[in-house]
């Protein structure tokens, strides 16, 4: 089992990333399982397939689990789910020295954090990650959000978890295109600042891919070793350092706005995307070499995942795209910072992007592939 601290001011939490963890849930958690009833929000994929697991490990100890089913799918992060849960969390009498355990992808993480974060001003919670995309990036670092018309995550609460349990058996029930999206987020961590990390997954990614025990485990506790030390640094997103998360999100972002947030185009394959045109807008630059942006673009297409903007068959210019962004959250004083590269490994936040500028690029590289 690999156990990373994730060190906060004043108090800190642990992600255990190891097999079985689900099946013995009763123990891994047993400190924040202070009632007999145990509440649960689930979507209905990770409950078929781990309901059971736990219903027993958490029986052998005398627990009754309490479920709250939500749909899997971006759709669930809504003011109307939110207000669902926290009223059926209401109901099953959560107080604040409790906590709610989420079992499920990101959708599951992201709402139920935000609902345990402004219920009675804030009761705990457990991450319990089924997919690769939430146990490397969502499930740990505190973010939780929904969406509204005006755009994802826009509306949500810093609120850390006080455990994550990152089950490795539980990715051996993803589809192969939502395992690769998850990928496209542990291949994040080596562009941004790891390029000893990025030449390994060059090297191991299909053994990551193919759930080799070993490159499995190395590979998700690796990053989110990446992602604690960030957290750590700037658990708010003041000083910047956190900021670089956010590498291919931007570009992502409004490609997932101009496909209506669907299943046309996943998360990870929006940033996997988004980090390719981020490589080639260095470049473009001068920032960074042409053949890096072209190792990034390699890197993403040889793990199956959109690498052009033609693949995703819109009907759109450039500045249909640039106008999304002007609804991203990280907008300050009518600017966007941009997460560029200055090499693999080497990202920073650069200020003076023009969006006329992002647009024109757009149109480049929708007309040139």
């Amino acid at each position: 089992m690999a156990v990373i601290p994730v060190e906060l001011a004043g108090r800190s939490y642990e992600v255990r990333v190891a097999r079985g963890l689900l099946s013995d849930i009763a123990q891994e958690a047993a400190p924040f399982l202070r009632k007999p009833r145990v509440p649960i929000v689930v979507d209905a994929n990770a409950k078929a397939h781990w309901g059971s697991a736990v219903e027993q490990s958490l029986a052998s100890a005398g627990k009754e689990p309490r479920w709250y089913e939500v749909a899997s799918g971006e759709g669930s992060k809504s003011w109307e789910n939110l207000a669902r849960l926290t009223d059926w969390l209401l109901a099953e009498g959560v107080e604040r020295g409790d906590h709610v355990l989420a079992l499920g992808g990101g959708v599951v993480g992201d709402l139920t954090g935000f609902a345990c974060a402004i219920l009675k001003r804030g009761c705990g919670f457990v991450q319990l990650p089924t997919t690769l995309l939430a146990q490397v990036d969502s499930s740990v670092g505190g973010k939780t959000a929904i969406n509204t018309p005006a755009g994802k995550n826009l509306v949500g609460a810093f609120h850390q978890p006080s455990l994550v349990l990152a089950d490795l058996d539980t990715l051996s029930t993803l589809p192969p295109r939502e395992l690769r999206a998850g990928y496209s987020e542990v291949l994040k961590y080596g562009v941004l600042g790891d390029a000893t990390f990025f030449d390994w997954l060059v090297e191991k990614g299909s053994d990551v891919l193919s759930l080799e025990d070993a490159a499995l485990e190395q590979a998700v506790a690796t990053s989110v070793a990446a992602k604690a030390r960030i957290v750590a640094e700037d658990e708010r997103e003041t000083s910047g350092a956190r900021a670089l998360l956010n590498l291919g999100h931007t570009f992502g972002h409004a490609l997932e706005a101009e496909t209506g947030f669907s299943d046309r185009l996943l998360h990870g394959e929006g940033v996997a995307l988004g980090m390719v045109l981020a490589a080639r807008y260095s470049a473009r630059r001068g920032e960074i070499s042409r053949e890096d942006a072209a190792r990034v673009t390699r890197a993403v297409d040889a793990a199956g995942l959109p690498a052009e903007i033609a693949a995703l068959g819109l009907d759109c210019d450039g500045r249909t795209l640039a106008d999304h962004m002007l609804h991203d959250k990280k907008m300050d004083a009518g600017t966007l910072p941009f997460i560029l590269l200055r090499g693999i490994g080497e990202a920073y936040l650069a200020r003076d992007v023009e969006l006329a500028d992002i647009a024109a690029f757009l149109d480049e590289q929708i007309q040139a592939h």
